[in-house]
């Protein structure tokens, strides 16, 4: 054996399990098939999971395909239903609700923008909300879906799925996958981890029975609570409160009252100090309410979420508190912070999940040997704050667009926000384009989703749009609109797709 394969990785160990858990496992399991590295996942049946991240984007159907797993067998194993994007409900106070749907906005035209030619076209007479040129927003509105084309006709035809599950499902259909794949699962409390001396590397866990489990690289999966992370190698936590303001929420099960055809969209609804999710599943729906402490009383907003739940409720509410932020480092010597360890923003566009999938991705393209070399663990530091940064921004500017007036909206409105963010808002407003970076999840068509649910738009558009006629560029906007009006019309519910799926459904 070479030197190089000396000091090759041979035992990996995942620090809790839960869904951040047991998708390591399961992603690492796959990826080192049939090599010499071993997977030991440990936690304890006695301890809860946090389990309320019912909502994904679509990159959960590209994770699960990795694995051999296809969308069908996955939705009933955790009784999933589709989701086509986010309805935004009351954020806009007297304006109209919209949805950040998981696709395009229109067909863009010789390099510009569609937005702009919509924008030349309101000067002129009202070419309808933007959401009208949106076959996923579309879709959804109505409470149809189907599967996207594989070869969309146009631009016009594209848009994206994800789901929404049962997370504890999620994570038990993934710790089987895991087994079967030769993952080791220790059920124990988990005490401390034990340093070397030498150099400060974590050496052991120590179990709460005196017991210690040995490894080279250990995934601290262990939640807010960042047992490794941050309770033995002390990395600083770097919290963003004073910029998004909720540190609480309530979560509760209930039933599903729109269980004959589901809603094919996440519901976030705005409160008096916060807002509101609602997550149709096939046997229940999640519900909660996420707000800020500094604004409003738990009694008030527990309150708040009991009146207005999908159904009736399953379970005693469960209160979350946290913080904003993140780890100033997710990968530290030999430990790699994984899920709400590494930090957590809120689940307001269903992020958590998706952070954890481009952890391990990362993960696995950066894969150490025992040296742990500095540029490596840079690399993934480096791309693991610029994303978590980039989502940070996405969502704190859908607070700084809010019309509402409540203290708690008018706080978030006036108050400071990341520099990054003022530039990509300035730019948007002066001149109606995108700053675009690496490892950014969100794409230049949701920004123009939240931009223009908000109704903030540029002043002026693109000149290049003027060598357009007038009366064909009417003409083309009404033949958009009118082609996705019969489209969605074609379109089955939501049900009917959902039943396809499960004939006992059906029955």
């Amino acid at each position: 054996m070479d030197q190089g394969q000396a000091r090759r990785i041979r035992s990996v160990v995942i620090v809790g399990g839960g869904t951040a858990g047991w998708m390591t496992a399961a992603a690492l399991v796959q990826h080192f098939r049939g090599a010499p590295v071993s997977i030991t996942v440990v936690e304890s049946s006695e301890i809860g999971t946090i389990g309320v991240g019912e909502a994904t984007i679509p990159t959960i159907r590209r994770f699960y395909a990795q694995l051999g797993l296809r969308d069908a067998e996955v939705m009933q194993a955790t009784q999933a239903t589709c989701k086509l994007g986010i309805r935004f409900q009351g954020w806009s106070g007297a304006g109209p609700d919209f949805i950040h749907p998981f696709g395009l906005f229109g067909q863009d035209l010789k390099g510009v923008g569609f937005h702009h030619y919509w924008l030349k076209q309101r000067a002129a007479s009202d070419p309808g909300p933007m959401g009208d040129y949106s076959l996923g927003a579309s879709l959804a509105a109505a409470g149809k879906f189907t599967l996207p084309s594989p070869n969309p006709p146009s631009s016009l035809s594209v848009f994206d799925w994800a789901l929404h599950f049962d997370a504890a499902l999620f994570a038990q259909y993934l710790r089987r996958y895991a087994e079967a794949g030769g993952c080791q699962r220790i059920d124990a409390r988990i005490g401390s981890g034990a340093l070397r001396p030498e150099d400060g590397f974590v050496r052991a866990l120590v179990l709460d029975d005196g017991r210690e489990v040995e490894g080279d690289l250990f995934v601290d999966c262990s939640g807010f609570r960042g047992l490794l992370i941050g309770e033995a190698l002390g990395v600083p936590y770097e919290d963003w409160g004073r910029w998004l303001r909720c540190d609480a929420a309530w979560a509760v099960q209930s039933e599903n009252a729109s269980s004959a055809n589901p809603d094919p969209f996440t519901r976030v609804t705005a409160r008096t100090a916060g807002w509101q999710w609602g997550i149709p599943l096939q046997h229940r729906a999640g519900n909660g309410v996420v707000f800020s402490s500094a604004h409003t009383s738990d009694e008030d907003a527990l309150a708040e979420l009991s009146a207005n739940l999908m159904g009736r409720p399953l379970m005693e509410p469960r209160r979350i508190g946290f913080r904003p932020g993140r780890r100033a480092r997710a990968w530290e010597k030999n430990c790699v912070a994984i899920g709400l360890s590494a930090g957590f923003l809120e689940p307001l566009e269903s992020t958590s999940i998706a952070l954890i999938e481009n952890g391990i991705e990362r993960l696995k393209s950066l894969f150490p040997d025992r040296d742990f070399a500095g540029p490596v663990l840079d690399e993934f530091n480096d791309q693991s704050a610029r994303e978590m940064e980039r989502v940070r921004d996405f969502i704190v500017l859908h607070y700084k667009l809010n019309r509402r007036d409540e203290p708690f909206w008018r706080d978030c409105r006036e108050g400071e926000i990341p520099e990054t963010l003022e530039r990509k808002l300035a730019l948007w407003k002066a001149r109606g384009q995108f700053v675009r970076y690496r490892w950014e999840m969100f794409h230049p068509a949701s920004w123009l989703a939240i931009y223009a649910g908000f109704d903030v738009f540029p002043g002026d558009y693109d000149p290049a749009v003027d060598a357009l006629d007038p009366a064909y560029l009417e003409r083309s906007l009404k033949e958009m609109r009118e082609n996705l009006s019969r489209l969605v019309a074609e379109t089955p519910d939501h049900a009917r797709f959902l039943a396809a799926l499960d004939p006992a459904r059906a029955a």
